[in-house]
């Protein structure tokens, strides 16, 4: 009991009980103000979690400090070096009070300013936010889905055009269609405070909208409404319920609020084209090749029926861009990336300020022609005439990650991801160029999102096999890789993987088959694999047939880490200007990467190409 005693009576002589009040007083309030301010100024939920981690690690390591030293009118000296009557330790313990006394006054006045200040504030930007779910069709028709998803549509982008309204994108909330979910969950997940719901019934020469907006957080009904209308005053209804639904959710408070634009309307007015054009979204955002060629056909109609609608034109050039670069090769690729050169140009001359049509040109620049410079440009210029467009915002990303600026990228995603939080796409995305910045764990929390968030999507097992590669885990990389979707994605994935792996007769005949089978449609895949095998000549010469072929792997070099370590060879810069990429500075390879690659021996490329010959 004594010592007991003793030892308690020392740690309080020492100022220890002081110093551990105050280092637990200011982690709290360093804390607290790094929490507060997080959401203003965008900072990562990871970096908050690394500031609480330190403080907590740090604690034990103050306290050793406060116990073994001690701070001296002549700097701080060893506890152990200090005689008795030289301590002054009750000095530095009347400092110590005093400094406990401003920090507890410091995070009074934090608390008192996030209540009045910073809460309110960030209420009230929660507050005016709204998600438009898909109204129902109640025809119960399914060859008039596509009006009221065409109505659904069209009031989210006329909401989106009020400065101060957060509005959640189409992608999201269209996946929440006939969905059971209570208002608060759904909310939650989409970020939005509001949400807009309804039905739409069209029968003979009249419309009837049923609208409802209610707070997602309880359910309540803020306000409600029915429409009647003839079909011909269509665009007027539209003009209407926007209005009302603004008011309801007092957009006089929302600063600089104004009106509306007409969206993908065209400018005649003409209400056969609108919904020629609406029939064309509805195929288009179904994204199979059939779909996409039907959305073609609607978007013709439109134009001949009203040859000056500039989004109909423009629409039909993105989805002919979209058809090409992802379900064709060889002359039928060039056929439609000819009508989407053709129609892009027409949509700019008709319309030179439409944001659609830049965006259409800016697509068809970088996935036809490589021009990633000019491509860059026309997505800045949506952004420009558009700010709430974020599928510009992630094409601009996509753009910005080719010319190596992964960083950029993943910012112009992430604030893509605020109004669309649901697009399983652009969380892959985000995990792509977070993978590139050697943020590993965050990338892979990305993959798996998107996965959740879209089961049937590819690529999410294989960008999570690279992973596992760049961590130098073979048998994690297989697992991956054995998990992604059956086909061309998990051969590759499958390929790569085993190059790190002990097997290097299994190495050699994934190299062989990929070279067999899919040479024309995955020479950037097969670089890739060359590069991890560390045979530089052989992945330049697939890089050299990945460019002949347009291979759209290219736009990936410059942030793809399995081809850091080519950037010491002159010819990756040679092959960087012929691509039309910035010259990317020169890095070693990825340490992980490096490593695995410094442990096998490989069978030469060339053999296998002969022995497949």
């Amino acid at each position: 009991m004594n010592r007991r005693a003793s030892f308690i009576s020392e740690l309080r002589r020492r100022n220890v009980f002081r110093a551990a009040t105050f280092y637990a007083a200011s982690a709290w309030l360093l804390v607290e103000v790094v929490t507060q301010l997080s959401s203003l100024f965008d900072v990562p939920n990871w970096a908050v979690r690394w500031i609480v981690i330190a403080a907590v690690v740090g604690f034990p390591f103050a306290m050793t400090f406060a116990w073994l030293y001690e701070w001296t009118p002549s700097g701080i000296k060893r506890e152990s070096d200090i005689a008795a009557g030289d301590s002054v330790t009750h000095l530095t313990g009347k400092q110590l009070d005093r400094l406990i006394i401003l920090v507890l006054a410091l995070a009074t006045l934090v608390l008192l300013a996030n209540k009045f200040v910073l809460h309110p504030r960030m209420l009230a930007l929660q507050d005016h936010s709204i998600a438009v779910l898909p109204l129902v069709n109640a025809n119960r028709d399914a060859q008039e889905q596509y009006f009221s998803d065409g109505l659904s549509e069209d009031l989210i982008a006329a909401l989106s055009r009020f400065h101060g309204l957060k509005v959640i994108n189409r992608n999201s909330t269209f996946k929440f269609r006939d969905s059971h979910e209570d208002s608060n969950s759904i909310g939650k997940q989409l970020g939005a405070a509001h949400l807009l719901g309804g039905s739409v019934r069209r029968q003979g020469g009249r419309i009837e909208v049923m609208l409802e907006l209610i707070r997602a957080q309880d359910g309540s009904t803020l306000w409600s409404q029915r429409y009647e209308r003839p079909y011909a005053d269509l665009f007027v209804l539209q003009d209407e319920i926007s209005a009302s639904v603004v008011h309801a959710l007092q957009a006089r408070l929302v600063p600089g609020s104004r009106r509306a634009t007409t969206g993908d309307r065209p400018a005649s007015g003409d209400l056969d084209a609108y919904n020629a054009f609406l029939q064309g979204s509805f195929y288009e955002a179904r994204g199979s090749e059939a779909d996409y060629r039907k959305a073609i056909d609607y978007y013709t109609q439109a134009c001949k029926i009203d040859p000056g609608y500039a989004n109909a034109h423009a629409a039909q050039s993105l989805v002919a861009t979209r058809l090409a670069g992802r379900f064709l090769e060889g002359d039928a690729m060039r056929d439609a990336y000819a009508i989407a050169r053709k129609e892009a140009a027409q949509a700019l001359a008709l319309a030179p300020d439409s944001a659609l049509a830049y965006l259409a040109r800016g697509r068809l620049r970088v996935w036809a022609d490589f021009d990633w410079r000019r491509g860059e440009a026309d997505f800045q210029r949506a952004l420009q005439l558009d700010p709430s467009n974020d599928a510009a915002r992630i094409a601009l990303g996509e753009v910005e990650a080719t010319l190596g600026r992964p960083a950029v990228a993943a910012r112009l995603t992430e604030q893509a991801l605020v109004n669309d939080s649901l697009n399983a796409r652009a969380w892959h995305a985000l995990g792509t160029y977070l993978m590139s910045l050697q943020r590993l764990d965050e990338a892979a929390a990305k993959f798996h999102k998107a996965a959740e968030l879209q089961p049937g999507m590819f690529g999410n097992q294989e960008q999570l096999a690279i992973i596992a590669i760049l961590r130098g885990d073979a048998a994690a990389a297989m697992h991956e890789a054995q998990l992604e979707h059956a086909g061309d994605w998990r051969n590759a994935a499958l390929a790569r993987s085993l190059q790190i792996g002990q097997d290097r007769k299994a190495a050699d005949a994934a190299l062989a088959d990929l070279i067999a089978h899919q040479a024309g449609k995955a020479a950037y895949q097969i670089a890739q694999v060359q590069a991890l095998r560390g045979e530089a000549d052989q992945a330049f010469f697939w890089l050299d047939r990945a460019w002949a072929n347009r291979d759209a792997g290219i736009s990936l070099l410059l942030f793809d880490p399995l081809m850091v370590n080519l950037r010491t060879d002159p010819r990756f810069v040679q092959f960087c200007a012929k691509a039309g990429l910035p010259a990317a500075p020169i890095s070693p390879a990825h340490p992980a990467t490096a490593m695995a690659m410094r442990h096998f021996s490989f069978t030469p490329a060339s053999a296998i190409e002969n022995a497949i010959v």
